[in-house]
């Protein structure tokens, strides 16, 4: 199901003119951006192409971007990475309410838990987690904000391949459920098609590819009508296969 209609309309992140240097090295060069409400859209790009860096900047974390742009995004903003960031020290329903705010946090916190197949560990330790159920428990915890905007650093790359499959469509349902905006970043391109609407390929500090993928959800690896959305990224990606 796609977002509706008025959502697409509204942008929940904008970008102008986004800068960011490191040591005279300039990573996003005056990027121009709109996010609407409610799209998950997944941003590709080789290591150190600013990916992690335009994501940061979007979050608010990363206070050094200049050149006179402009950055505005909701205020429920919530950051999966790709470690879960669990605190070993606290319970799964503490760290998952970490930062949660409101009379009814533990309901939403036992409800998200719930939600992401976690249900009754809430009194589990991290260290009695296995790594796409710590993940998993970093998902609840992102909910449990209600957030607008959803920002996702490579949460599955430390995952196995078949957790990776699991937890992707674990996320699907979860936006289809929520319908937050979500920004993905990734290195894998079929992890990129297989769950975004659109998909970005950063290049020299700039969007080189605004890709959207017209194809019904769900979508399987296997799918060969999604091949020629791979060779489109992959060229942007300069990467080439070898015939040999």
């Amino acid at each position: 199901m796609a977002p509706h209609a008025e959502q697409l309309t509204r942008p929940a992140v904008r970008l102008r003119g986004l800068t960011r240097s490191f040591a005279g090295r300039t990573v996003l060069d005056g990027i121009d951006l709109d996010l609407p409400a409610g799209q998950f859209t997944a941003l590709l790009g080789h290591s150190g192409s600013g990916k992690s860096t335009l994501l940061r900047a979007v979050a608010g974390i990363d206070h050094g971007v200049a050149g006179g742009g402009t950055l505005t995004a909701p205020e429920r903003v919530s950051v999966v990475f790709q470690d879960s960031r669990l605190l070993p020290w606290r319970r799964v329903l503490p760290n998952v309410l970490l930062g949660a705010a409101g009379g009814d946090a533990e309901e939403r916190g036992r409800a998200a838990l719930a939600e992401v197949g976690l249900g009754g560990r809430e009194r589990a330790w991290p260290s009695e987690l296995s790594g796409g159920e710590a993940q998993r428990a970093a998902l609840a915890r992102s909910l449990v904000r209600e957030p607008e905007l959803l920002l996702a650093d490579e949460p599955f790359g430390a995952l196995d391949a078949l957790t990776r499959i699991r937890m992707h469509g674990l996320l699907r349902r979860l936006w289809e459920r929520h319908r937050p905006c979500v920004l993905l970043v990734t290195h894998d391109v079929d992890e990129a098609i297989v769950l975004a609407d659109r998909v970005l390929v950063l290049d020299r500090g700039r969007i080189g590819l605004d890709l959207a993928i017209d194809r019904p959800h769900p979508r399987s690896y296997r799918d060969p009508l999604l091949g020629e959305y791979r060779e489109r990224l992959l060229t942007a990606l300069g990467v080439t296969e070898d015939p040999a």
